[in-house]
Order: C-alpha cells, then sequence, then structure tokens
C-alpha cells in the first residue's frame, strides 16, 4: 500500500461490509431476547459533525465508481504536508525505547507532565496555576466529557455559541444538559452577543462556553471583550468553560488573551491540548485546567466531581504524557 493510499483510506471513513442485515427477535426458546441497544448515543450522534458525516458515507451507493473526497475531515496530518516536527516524532520514539512508561499512571496524569502545562498556560496568567489545577484527559473532547458529566443535574442548562463546535452540543444531549444558544455575531467580528446571554440564562444556567480563538470562525476575542464576557459571567453566577485548543492557530489582528487572566472575576476552566499547535490529533492527549483562585470550584464541589470521574474513565496513554512533558519543557525553553 503507497503512502497516499493509507492516508486516503484513514480520511474516509467506512463502516459498511457485505453483510446481509438480520432481525432475528426470538432465542429459540419461545421468547424474546431482553437486552437492546439505547438510544442516548443515537440522539447525541444527530448532533455531532462525525455522526452526520459517517452517516453520508456508509449510504454512498456501492456502485458509483467515484473517489470520494472528504470535505468534512478536519484533520490536516492525514496529509504527508501536514507532518508534525521532527522533535515531537523523536519525543516518541526515545519514550518508547527507554521502557520506563509502559505501566498505568494516576487518573489525573503523571505529576512532570501535569507540572509542564501549568508552566505553559502560567506564562500570561497573573494567578499561577500547580500541577494540581491540571488534570490531563485522553484528548480535549474528553475533557469536554468530563466537564459536562461533572455539571449535569436535573433541569440544568449550559449556554453554547451560535455558531459553534458540534461536539459541544453532542455531549450536553449525552449528559442531560438542556442546550440554550446565544449568537456569535459576525458585524462585530463574531464577538459574543452579551445581551442574548443574559436573556436566555436562568437559575438552572450551570456555565457559558467560550471557544477562543474561535472553531469554526477563526477569530480571536480582544481583551476587553474578555473581560465584559467575565464581567457578565459573574453577574449571572456562572463559570466559564474555556476552549483554548487552537492557542497557536492566530488569525487576524488580535492577539490571544487567555480567558484564565480573568480568573479573579470570575471561576475559569480551560481545555486544551497539543492535537493542533503539534497537528497530532492522533495521540489524544488535552488537559483541564481549573483557574480559581477564590476556590469556588473547591467549594462548589466540582473539582471532587471531575476528579471522581476521571477514576472511572481512560488514561491517556503514559508513553504520550512523557512526551508532552518534553514537547512542552522544549517549547519553554527548559
Amino acid at each position: 500500500m503507497s503512502e497516499e493510499e493509507a492516508h486516503a483510506n484513514l480520511a474516509v471513513p467506512a463502516f459498511r461490509t457485505e453483510k446481509v442485515a438480520k432481525t432475528q427477535t426470538q432465542n429459540g426458546h419461545g421468547t424474546v431476547w431482553r437486552f437492546g441497544g439505547a438510544d442516548k448515543a443515537a440522539k447525541a450522534a444527530t448532533v455531532t459533525l462525525r455522526g452526520v458525516i459517517y452517516m453520508l458515507f456508509d449510504n454512498c451507493s456501492k456502485d458509483v465508481k467515484k473517489t470520494i473526497l472528504p470535505l468534512g475531515h478536519g484533520d490536516p496530518s492525514v496529509y504527508p504536508c501536514f507532518r508534525t516536527c521532527i522533535e515531537a516524532e523523536d519525543a516518541v520514539v526515545n519514550v518508547l525505547r527507554s521502557g520506563n512508561s509502559n505501566s498505568y499512571c494516576p487518573g489525573a496524569g503523571i505529576l512532570p507532565a501535569r507540572r509542564a502545562v501549568a508552566d505553559y498556560l502560567n506564562r500570561d496568567l497573573p494567578n499561577k496555576l500547580t500541577p494540581d489545577d491540571i488534570f490531563l484527559t485522553a484528548g480535549c473532547n474528553q475533557g469536554i466529557e468530563l466537564v459536562f458529566e461533572s455539571l449535569a443535574r436535573p433541569n440544568a442548562n449550559i449556554l453554547l455559541p451560535r455558531p459553534g463546535f458540534p461536539h459541544y452540543d453532542a455531549r450536553a444531549v449525552y449528559s442531560g444538559l438542556e442546550i440554550r444558544k446565544f449568537d456569535l455575531l459576525p458585524d462585530r467580528e463574531w464577538e459574543i452577543d452579551l445581551e442574548g446571554v443574559e436573556a436566555v440564562a436562568d437559575e438552572n444556567t450551570v456555565a457559558i462556553v467560550v471557544i477562543n480563538p474561535n472553531n469554526p470562525c477563526g477569530n480571536v476575542y480582544s481583551h476587553d471583550h474578555l473581560h465584559k464576557v467575565a464581567d457578565a459571567a459573574r453577574k449571572l453566577g456562572i463559570m466559564v468553560i474555556t476552549d483554548e485548543v487552537y492557542d497557536q492557530t492566530i488569525f487576524g489582528d488580535n492577539p490571544f488573551v487567555p480567558m484564565a487572566k480573568f480568573a479573579s472575576i470570575v471561576p475559569v476552566l480551560t481545555l486544551g491540548g497539543i492535537s493542533k499547535g503539534w497537528v497530532v490529533p492522533g495521540w489524544k492527549i488535552g488537559w483541564i485546567a481549573l483557574n480559581d483562585p477564590e476556590g469556588v470550584f473547591e467549594s462548589t464541589k466540582v473539582v471532587q466531581s471531575i476528579k471522581q470521574s476521571l477514576d472511572i474513565t481512560p488514561d491517556p496513554s503514559t508513553i504520550i504524557q512523557v512526551c508532552v512533558l518534553l514537547l512542552l519543557m522544549g517549547w519553554l525553553g527548559c
């Protein structure tokens, strides 16, 4: 198989087989099978981009002899021209060959990697993070899942941007969180409609999601706008969940400002990872950072809930955690 063919197969999802569908319902003893698939995931999949794309691919006619162009595939690392840096590849090889990272790891992640993430984020923060504020996850998406599960309670709702990243909608549906949308304003460089935020929030609102740099709009929020977002969230009594996985992908003139700069105003939970900056989404490593100098996350048991969720979920690869340590130390010049 050529390199081009290998990458093409990764880019085009395919779950179809030649098997003939069967509809057996009886177990051979006069009764029906007592189990069945739940529809919880099915409902969530209808609002995520991946679910829709896979459905389209699976319904393509087998008789069409044409090349499928995966225009909905948002992963440049599939293509050779977007290969990651040699330092990242060498880190994986060296860690693997050392034989020192084949064990299980703590639920929150290995301490040196958590310290490296804290140092990476602390570059621009007035309130410094410690390793205890960092939780490593199997990609940024798992971070979303853990946070939403930790916040879910009867009648709770969460504020999501429109347009936004569909995985937030899917996880909210799966977790039983009611979704309430606020608009991003195209005539203001996709700023958050703060009046709209206040209009849709109520006493059951638990958080607002801010994606910065923004996916899908590509804008970068200004310092002043993020300050206003923090003020609005504090007024409403809700936390800010900020997705900053694109912190190294900057378009336009605005410099990137981490939302955690305003953690003294409102508690901020930051989601991030190396998937975009190092073009390695398949490594599945991300983090949750708790920016909370006033201890609100502790008193509201958000920290406890996240820790308990980590105890019952898969850990990111120990090998890749050590690689994150090496990459971030190199980035910081350590």
